[in-house]
């Protein structure tokens, strides 16, 4: 007999124990099965046509198609398209095809990860969803368009899951947090203000991705003298995920620091001083020069563009001559990185958003900014609202750019340095349109 998705054995993870039964326990997806709405209806009638769910991970599309089994009382058959193949796929019809003349009965053909189903594999699928033999449900986190073949594509109801907002995370965690039965409403656990919402921007939008981090951290408790889940202790889990390794420092790397700084803090003399040490020292001339263009870009960056232009241009002379002639277009490009005036807005700036990005649930691309160029994106609405610059006075039309849980964030200050002035002044007076 096959073990339900939703039968709890203590050995299985939390997000498997916690996944909802019914579609008022499914929380995130109100625009797909909210009151009203054509899934909730077709499934509350009983009638629900082949689908393909396309969503990021963690939105609810394996769950969603155990609910829909479960309140229709079909025959569920669940494969993952990464271990099937044709001749499994064949087996199930044919067992479908019984059970509809035997049993009167349908049968919902469940294939998750379908985009890892080849051409002649969806094709197997293509008469069999066509008379209805199957109820095929489809889940994929890519691109159906890119991913699906057209003609099964085409015999599918497409239905789009979006990632839960923070709010539906900490529900769904606090959920967890006070059931008895399947989640951790029996353990002796309080949570500290901040945790909850910590977790659910690390999850960003997943709540697979949540429930593991919850999970984990309740696991680092000890039962007899912890039992609060504090910021300190979630940031030693999660910082312990991404944990680099650390060399020790020695004569190599102090010399390589003190160069660095002294071209950033504009003294030729002392630049030029630890390039003459490097250099004596046997460094390799590419170790030296590709230090020479991250300085030119982190600390110059656009108050001199023509320092980058020297370095990478430096880069490639090194490449070509090697010692002991490397040394002079080294040294040329270590005196005007030194002497350029300074700015590393453009480094704040992108450090200050791949923050945004590993710490927030920064959500999905604006539908008028994505690709439009394949068939099937005016289905998805991608591009339809996209206003082209060129078309307006001055190459300039203001149009929200940024995901909407962005919208308004700043990551480049240019200052007054040098041509970054100008730069600032243009952005200035975009501003003011």
């Amino acid at each position: 007999m096959q073990e339900s998705l939703f039968s709890a054995p203590s050995r299985q993870p939390l997000a498997e124990r916690m996944r909802p039964h019914t579609l008022e326990d499914f929380w995130g997806q109100d625009d797909i099965v909210g009151k009203g709405k054509f899934l909730r209806r077709m499934i509350e009638k009983d009638c629900v046509p082949s689908l393909l769910f396309y969503g990021p991970p963690g939105t609810g599309k394996t769950t969603l198609a155990h609910i829909i089994a479960n309140l229709s009382g079909d025959h569920f058959e669940p494969i993952n398209a990464v271990a099937a193949g044709v001749t499994e796929l064949r087996k199930l019809i044919a067992q479908a095809k019984d059970r509809q003349l035997v049993e009167g009965r349908r049968t919902i053909l469940f294939i998750d990860e379908i985009h890892r189903f080849n051409k002649a594999q969806q094709d197997v699928l293509l008469p069999y969803v066509e008379r209805g033999i199957v109820t095929m449900i489809g889940a994929t986190t890519e691109n159906p368009f890119f991913e699906v073949n057209s003609p099964l594509l085409s015999r599918l109801k497409l239905i789009r899951l979006n990632p839960l907002s923070n709010g539906e995370i900490m529900r769904i965690l606090r959920h967890a947090l006070s059931d008895s039965a399947r989640g951790l409403g029996g353990e002796p656990i309080a949570i500290e203000d901040g945790v909850l919402e910590t977790l659910a921007e690390w999850a960003a939008g997943d709540a697979r991705k949540a429930l593991n981090l919850l999970e984990q951290t309740a696991a680092m408790l000890d039962a007899e003298t912890e039992r609060v889940l504090t910021p300190l202790l979630l940031k030693s889990l999660l910082a312990e995920a991404g944990r680099a390794y650390d060399k020790k420092g020695d004569q190599h790397y102090d010399v390589v620091s003190a160069f660095i700084k002294s071209m950033r803090g504009s003294d030729p003399d002392a630049a030029l001083h630890y390039l003459a040490r490097m250099i004596e020292g046997g460094e390799d001339p590419v170790f030296i020069v590709r230090r020479v263009v991250i300085c030119a870009a982190e600390d110059v960056g656009n108050a001199d563009p023509q320092a980058l232009v020297l370095a990478t241009a430096a880069m490639q002379a090194v490449q070509l001559v090697g010692w002991p002639e490397a040394r002079i277009p080294l040294a040329q490009a270590v005196c005007y990185i030194a002497c350029a005036p300074k700015s590393n807005a453009a480094y704040q700036a992108i450090d200050a958003a791949q923050r945004d990005v590993r710490q927030r649930n920064c959500g999905p691309v604006p539908i008028h900014l994505r690709d439009a160029h394949y068939a099937g994106a005016q289905r998805l609405e991608h591009g339809a609202l996209y206003q082209y610059p060129h078309a307006f006075a001055g190459n300039y039309v203001k149009q929200q750019y940024l995901p909407d849980a962005l919208a308004g964030a700043v990551y480049y200050v240019p200052t007054g340095n040098g041509r970054e002035a100008e730069l600032k002044h243009r952005l200035e007076q975009l501003k003011k349109q």
